[in-house]
């Protein structure tokens, strides 16, 4: 057995589907292109992106499946705090 075989291959970089709800277009986004926001209620929990064909702002709720799927393809997230 070699120990090259235990090793994974080398995957090129992660993509997430998405839809812009504004124009409806289907896309495939780079964890660079996505931000998740994680707050303390399912209200302040979610990710958002620019849609590259509208350029519309989107922001879309997260539960803890995406969460998992997110920030374990190295999307950039941002913890929300409560000031109380």
């Amino acid at each position: 057995m070699s120990l090259m075989s235990s090793i994974p291959a080398q995957v090129g970089p992660v993509l997430f589907k998405a839809a812009c709800p504004e124009c409806r277009a289907r896309l495939e986004l780079s964890a660079g292109a996505l931000r998740l926001a994680i707050g303390a209620s399912r209200r302040t929990t979610f990710y958002s992106f620019t849609c590259p064909e509208c350029e519309a702002a989107v922001r879309k709720p997260a539960g803890e499946r995406i969460i998992e799927l997110l920030t374990g393809g190295g999307v950039r997230t941002l913890r929300l705090h409560s000031t109380v």
